[in-house]
Parts: C-alpha cells; structure tokens; sequence
C-alpha cells in the first residue's frame, strides 16, 4: 500500500518545494490515470491528499521515522496552498504544474466532502506540527464555512464531527462542544427506523462509501456523556453492516472505501463498549482485502504492495488508485505500521522528479 502510494506521489511544485499530491487513479501497470468522470477534473485532489495525511501522520506517531514525516509535511503543503483566501478548498489540480481546477463541479470552491476532509487533516496535521501558524490561520479561515452550512448531508457532517472531536482533544475549544452536540443530533435523526442513512433523500439500504456515522456517533457520547448516541450507533451498526460483512461483502461492486468504512465503525463501537462481537466483525471485514470476498482473490497484493480499485461482481480489477490504498492502509494499520518500520526511506517516499 504505501508502497504504491509512492509510486503514485508526484511532486506539485507550486505548492512548495517539497509539495506532494498523488495521482487519483492507475491502470494495471501503475501508470497515472487522468480523472475525467465528471467532464475533465485532474490528476490529483485534495479529498486524497487529506486522506493521506490523515494516514502519515497516523505513521509518523506509530514510528517516527524521518520519511512519514516528510510524507506530512509534503502533503499538508499540498493541502494548504488549495485552500482559497475566503478558507473554501478547490479539489483538483488540472496538471502536476499545479493549476487549481475552479469549473469541474467536482472541484469547486467549498464542495461539501473535500472542505470537510481537508479541515480533518489539517486538524490531525496540527497534533503533529503544535503551534504552526498556517495550520491555525487554515482551521480559522475554513471553520467558518463549516459551522455555518446548513442541509449538510449526514456522512459529510459525521467528517465535521470528527474535525470537532480532533480539536477538542487537544483542548481547541473554539465553541465545538455545542457543535458537537447538535450536529450529532441531526446525524443520528437522519435514519429509517434503527438503520442510519447518509442523507435524508437515500431510502433503503444506504451505500457503504464513506458511511462512517455510527463510529463517529459512538466517540461522540462519549466525549458528550450521552449513552443514547452510543445506543443509536450500535443499532444502527447491526443492520448496515453485520449481514453484508459476513457475506464477505457480496454485492455488485465493492469499493475498499466500502470496507474500510465498516471496519471504522466497527472498530470504534467496539472500542467505545467493550463488545467483542464487534472486534470480531471488524477483523473479518479486513480479510476481505486478503480471500474474503466476492471473488475469492486477494484484492491486496502484499508482495507487491498494492490494493486493487475492488471487486466488481466476481472480478478483482486491475487498476489501483489513491483511494484505494489510502483507506486500505488505514483499514490495515496494524499491518501498514508494521511494514512502515521495515521500510526504507527509498522504498516508501516517491521517486525524485525526473
């Protein structure tokens, strides 16, 4: 995973020196693909970049090791210098020069998920790089179109909750307690019965991609002293995610996305109330990135160092992308600090630009 990630990375020097973004997606030899789903986009986006930078700096905590550090630093650099002055975040770079695409819709200034993303990262980057000024000059011109938004959909609102919960942790107040409080109110409303839904216009079986409501709900009764959020998050963990998880995950098309979101919230309700039952269910979402799954293969690939896009119907694809090994690394942090210790800085950062 991390391994592909640097094959991946490239370095975006308008961003600064030591600047990285990495290519959103690869064909079956790892060569960069262009993002064109939505009319032309990029070559990288900061929802990735945000991502990753929630990953290394994960690693830099778990080993110290001078290249996760850098991975940071590159990548916050890259992160920071897409936010506009008004605080709004593009998403995509047109090139590896580096041009901010403003047209594509997915891109657009202050788009729901990557101006959440990017606040989360750049408060996760701020428990690692303390009292750096243009983490806190970020956080204060970006918060604000945060706090301020209404309708916002529950799974992007679960990423403001996490935001919230990473600053308060280090005891960075700035009036989220009460945000807290009422944003996990209109998560936990937004359901059909016990099940948890991502937004209020979904019905039915809600799509796995990013549904990470009942993790974030269970770490925030608990930081809010309401076992009732706890409650709505373990039923609500039960009926989206015990059958499909132990069906290894057959659906039509599954993501690592997908997985790595169940095994987030599983962990979490398992951390927060002591049952190993969810332990477990979380442990067997990972093994779908080894045989446990609809096809039967390895989506990962350990000797290579590489997590497929997923699975659709009985095929593993051949194509790998930022996503996927971003959140399969996430989704296998025991094992992703593991090899991150036995790596050497030639192996993990990106090759030097030609």
């Amino acid at each position: 995973m991390l391994r592909q990630i640097a094959r991946l990375a490239r370095p975006v020097p308008f961003a600064g020196p030591a600047a990285l973004a990495i290519a959103v997606y690869s064909d079956a030899l790892n060569q960069p693909l262009r993002a064109e789903q939505a009319g032309y986009e990029g070559v990288a986006c900061v929802d990735d970049a945000a991502r990753a930078l929630e990953l290394y700096c994960d690693l830099w905590k778990a080993t110290e090791a001078p290249w996760a550090r850098r991975w940071c630093e590159g990548l916050l650099d890259f992160v920071l210098a897409m936010q506009a002055a008004d605080g709004r975040w593009h998403n995509f770079i047109i090139d590896w020069d580096g041009a901010p695409n403003h047209e594509a819709r997915t891109s657009v200034a202050g788009g729901a998920f990557w101006q959440a993303r990017a606040l989360l990262a750049v408060a996760r980057a701020g428990q690692v790089f303390k009292d750096n000024a243009r983490i806190e000059d970020a956080l204060s011109r970006g918060l604000p179109h945060v706090i301020e938004a209404s309708d916002v959909p529950s799974d992007v609102r679960a990423l403001h909750i996490r935001t919230a919960l990473t600053l308060l942790e280090v005891g960075d107040d700035r009036g989220l307690v009460d945000a807290v409080a009422v944003w996990s109110d209109e998560v936990a409303a937004c359901r059909e019965g016990d099940r948890l839904m991502n937004s209020p216009d979904e019905h039915g079986v809600p799509h796995l991609w990013g549904h990470i409501q009942e993790g974030v709900l269970a770490d925030a009764g608990v930081r809010l002293g309401r076992h009732d959020l706890v409650t709505t998050a373990c039923r609500s963990a039960d009926l989206v995610f015990r059958t499909v998880v132990m069906s290894g995950f057959d659906l039509e098309r599954t993501q690592p996305y997908d997985v790595a979101s169940a095994v987030y919230v599983l962990t979490r309700v398992a951390e927060v109330t002591g049952t190993p039952a969810y332990a477990a269910l979380a442990g067997m979402a990972r093994s779908w990135f080894d045989r446990r799954n609809a096809a039967g293969q390895p989506v990962y690939d350990r000797r290579i160092g590489r997590i497929s896009d997923g699975v659709d119907g009985r095929q593993v694809s051949d194509h790998s992308g930022a996503e996927a090994n971003i959140v399969g690394a996430q989704a296998l942090f025991e094992d992703t600090a593991k090899l991150a210790k036995r790596l050497a800085a030639r192996e993990a950062l990106p090759a030097p630009a030609a």
